[in-house]
């Protein structure tokens, strides 16, 4: 039998990592030693107080039915505390924070709290898939936003044409951003929230780099910024942070009604986290500085060694001190997808072709350092022998 596709489906072009996957797993079956700088998921592990907070709950039969749709009270608690201490943002655990499982799921299902047919989604370019995705989904239309380099990677709120302002229900946002690295300002924030303001439009905020930094300046959140509670969500994620990228633990916070909005899609979609994991995201939540302080100290040597290689090498990396990727523009001659493509067949190595992340990234491609830095400086060697 032929079933057919939904158009909404069909309108999708293949997701980007398991594109990716699949290149990888062929290379894989052919005997060659990949190293996968393409996908940002932590090699390092979870710390060990979130690992034993996981097993003790577990075993609590009361966490064995189904959880609470917008989560645990003490886990909200905690996601408030977290704020307080970490942006000096007062949240109420009961009416502006929600949790998600992973955040991905909320980023996914937002549109559809607002979204109807017709409406615009403002979508960065390049960007995380799911911000488009969400939006097709929800039968809304995708409007991208270039960021580019010369703008240090913002979006130029002022090219978006008035007729298209007039249509749009929510812009996506991204600092830190995956994938160009790039941080945004105070400054911006403030424009944003004020132009957000006079159009009526709400600002949703995916900061789940947020803790991922290896400079003095820590990022912030646009929730910390004058105004921003009467049209922000924020999305974070315990995933990057923690190294909990397969336990789906994160939040949305912010504005109560688009909070509350959320939920009552997640009611009718899910059915909540584990009591055990959102029990384990406490401990998370609750681990001190120090802990954070080892992960980034890694990154920090990581990026340092990966950057100075590509420079020798004569390529040229975005700078900056965000995220655990590298955002460097093709050699001369190649388009993303062709040197993404002698990268895998010829050296083994798996990195991400800019323009899978939308047409902007066109001329990039991003390394995750996400591997121990001896591979790193192994995948520079690589890249190195191929005499670009």
């Amino acid at each position: 039998m032929a079933f057919e596709l939904a158009q909404r489906l069909k309108v999708l072009p293949p997701y980007l990592f398991a594109e990716l996957d699949r290149r990888k797993q062929e290379k894989i079956e052919q005997g060659v030693d990949v190293i996968d700088l393409g996908v940002g998921d932590p090699d390092l592990p979870t710390p060990e107080p979130i690992v034993e907070a996981l097993k003790r709950a577990s075993e609590k039969p009361e966490n064995h039915r189904y959880p609470s749709y917008v989560g645990m009270k003490a886990y909200r608690e905690a996601v408030s505390r977290w704020y307080k201490r970490r942006f000096d943002i007062d949240l109420n655990p009961d009416s502006e924070v929600i949790a998600l499982i992973g955040s991905k799921e909320g980023i996914a299902h937002f549109p559809l709290a607002f979204v109807e047919s017709g409406d615009v989604v403002l979508c960065p370019d390049p960007a995380y898939p799911v911000y488009k995705i969400g939006t097709i989904f929800a039968g809304g239309e995708p409007y991208t936003l270039p960021l580019r380099e010369e703008n240090d990677f913002l979006p130029d709120l002022g090219s978006i044409p008035q007729n298209i302002v007039e249509r749009t229900k929510i812009i996506w946002i991204n600092y830190p951003n995956n994938p160009t690295s790039a941080d945004a300002t105070e400054e911006f924030y403030k424009d944003l929230i004020k132009w957000a303001k006079k159009h009526n439009i709400i600002v949703a905020s995916d900061n789940a780099y947020s803790e991922i930094y290896t400079g003095e300046r820590k990022p912030i959140s646009i929730l910390q910024i004058d105004g921003a509670r009467d049209v922000a969500i924020e999305f974070h994620s315990l995933s990057k942070t923690y190294n909990m990228t397969g336990w789906r633990i994160g939040m949305a916070v912010g504005n109560e009604e688009l909070v509350k909005a959320l939920g009552k899609v997640k009611t009718n979609i899910d059915s909540g986290q584990f009591n055990a994991v959102q029990e384990a995201g406490i401990t998370a939540l609750e681990l001190p500085d120090d802990e954070l302080d080892k992960l980034r100290a890694i990154y920090r040597e990581r990026r340092e060694v990966m950057s100075r290689a590509l420079k020798e090498i004569g390529l040229k990396p975005y700078e900056s001190d965000t995220t655990f990727y590298i955002w460097t523009k093709v050699p001369e001659g190649y388009s993303s997808a062709d040197f993404v493509g002698r990268l895998i067949d010829e050296a083994g190595i798996v990195c991400t072709p800019g323009n899978g992340f939308g047409d902007a990234g066109e001329g990039y491609f991003r390394i995750s350092l996400t591997v121990p830095t001896e591979r790193l400086v192994e995948a520079a060697k690589r890249i190195e022998n191929l005499k670009l």
